[in-house]
């Protein structure tokens, strides 16, 4: 899928309609932060591969407006959250239980240039950024990669030559195509994303350290209006066992805090 496309799918946040496909399939349906989209389509088609009767609808985007959306109780089996504060909240209101409250991941921020860019990342990292004429980022009013990221800048001590460049997307994903489509020259994205072929194989990253902002605990919730309990604990179970561990790893995660 290309980047373009990924953000139309990541900007349609339709909702699931259907828990139980023809024949007695049993469906998960998801509501999962953006950053997850390459790794959780990859766990989705292993899980499919192993039980053919098991399938994953996913829809992706913030994870403020998804939590949003599942206080009106948005009929998701499943909430994957890049900061585990949504789904702790869905649980202090009374939506879910503390059992079914995980952790399965600590995401990584990176900055993320056109392969062609002259801005030197390798070297300078964050501190480049006031060198860039427009910088992307995700909106930290309800994306949790958009308030580490103003963190890390604040941390760089950069905040105030920066934030005035600063163009805004619904999500990381939207950042990182601002950056494609040169309606900015920088962004501040997930590293899930920046290790994908799609971006990979036209930019260049560099990590933001992880002491420059708070950790990027992300939390999962299944939720009590589940339609099958046991696929939605199949794809929770997946995710933190040692095949979902790996799985994460490779698309740039971290591991969740013990």
């Amino acid at each position: 899928m290309s980047l373009l496309a990924l953000v139309a799918v990541l900007a349609a946040g339709a909702l699931p309609t259907a828990g139980q496909s023809a024949g007695g399939s049993a469906v998960v349906r998801v509501a999962a932060a953006a950053d997850l989209k390459l790794a959780l389509d990859e766990a989705a088609a292993r899980l499919a591969r192993r039980r053919p009767a098991l399938r994953i609808e996913a829809i992706y985007g913030s994870s403020g407006s998804m939590h949003a959306q599942l206080r009106q109780r948005a009929p998701y089996d499943v909430y994957l959250s890049a900061d585990v504060e949504y789904p702790r909240d869905l649980v202090a209101v009374g939506i879910g239980s503390s059992r079914d409250l995980f952790t399965y991941a600590t995401g990584r921020l990176v900055v993320w240039v056109p392969a062609a860019s002259a801005l030197p990342i390798e070297r300078d990292g964050l501190r480049v950024l006031p060198r860039a004429t427009r910088v992307a980022m995700a909106n930290p009013r309800h994306a949790p990669y958009g308030r580490r990221a103003e963190a890390a800048l604040r941390h760089a001590g950069i905040w105030e030559q920066v934030k005035g460049r600063i163009v805004l997307g619904e999500n990381v994903a939207q950042a990182a195509q601002f950056v494609q489509s040169g309606a900015a020259d920088a962004a501040i994205i997930a590293k899930s994303l920046a290790v994908a072929p799609a971006l990979r194989a036209i930019g260049r990253f560099q990590d933001v350290p992880a002491d420059a902002h708070p950790p990027l605990v992300q939390g999962g919730l299944i939720l009590p209006w589940a339609r099958s309990r046991a696929a939605a604990d199949e794809l929770r179970d997946f995710l933190l066992g040692a095949e979902g561990r790996e799985l994460l790893s490779a698309f740039g995660f971290g591991p969740p805090p013990q």
